[in-house]
């Protein structure tokens, strides 16, 4: 009897561990239900991400038209390479050396650089919010490995082109074509497809029509590098 009560757990172990039990079914969920969606996002166009809910709650209305990447213009996605994402083709999700850079000029102040690659920027802008904060990061993260398993690098492209925010209320490049340019993404010029990658970083802030200041020179350094990535072939995966 002594033997048998040494054996059983001390009652004030038992809260926790039925904690940890119910902790571990809950990361084991998500990562089931999170690899079940990222699947079915591979075949499928994403319907809503929480930064187009956001649009509706503050009233601004969403306006999207999902395209395929064949009717986007080759040069918009050498154009968010050239601004975004240099590694592109060639990472497995994360650009360790643009992180630490970024970390470098950041703590040296002015403006603030991230580090974030076009991987990462579609996991946010498809699975998570707006915003920072580590444990968002880490989300970030996960989410990112998961689509660089399972999406090819031609489908985390044409994701990106379709659910990045490209003016108020504006998502996708198509969108974005026809609200600056009154054309769609598929005819888009050099030039145009260069101003809407320089209105990515601050959608709301920026426009692609008419840009002064840091914009216009960004677009303009983004238009000369899109000759680098077509000649350097930092496309090549896209094809």
């Amino acid at each position: 009897m002594p033997a048998q009560a040494a054996r059983r757990s001390p009652p004030a172990r038992r809260p926790v561990r039925r904690l940890a039990a119910l902790l571990l079914k809950i990361v084991l969920w998500f990562v089931l239900l999170s690899a079940l969606y990222a699947v079915a996002l591979r075949f499928v166009p994403v319907p809503f991400t929480a930064t187009m809910l956001g649009d509706v709650f503050a009233g601004r209305g969403v306006t999207k038209t999902w395209v395929p990447i064949e009717r986007i213009d080759r040069d918009m996605a050498r154009a968010v390479i050239a601004g975004e994402d240099a590694k592109f083709c060639t990472h497995h999700g994360f650009d360790y050396e643009a992180i630490a850079a970024a970390a470098l000029r950041n703590a040296e102040g002015g403006r603030i650089r991230g580090g974030s690659t076009i991987s990462q920027q579609t996991a946010k802008n498809v699975f998570l919010w707006q915003g920072g904060g580590f444990f968002r990061k880490g989300l970030e993260a996960w989410f990112t490995l998961l689509i660089e398993t399972i999406w090819p690098k031609r489908r985390i492209m044409e994701v990106y082109l379709n659910v990045a925010e490209t003016g108020i209320g504006t998502y996708g490049v198509e969108a974005g074509a026809r609200r600056y340019f009154g054309k769609g993404a598929a005819n888009l010029s050099e030039s145009e497809a260069a101003r809407i990658a320089a209105v990515l970083p601050l959608p709301k802030k920026r426009a692609g029509i008419a840009p002064t200041g840091f914009t216009r020179r960004y677009g303009n350094s983004i238009r000369a590098r899109i000759g680098v990535v077509r000649r350097d072939a930092l496309d090549a995966c896209l094809a």
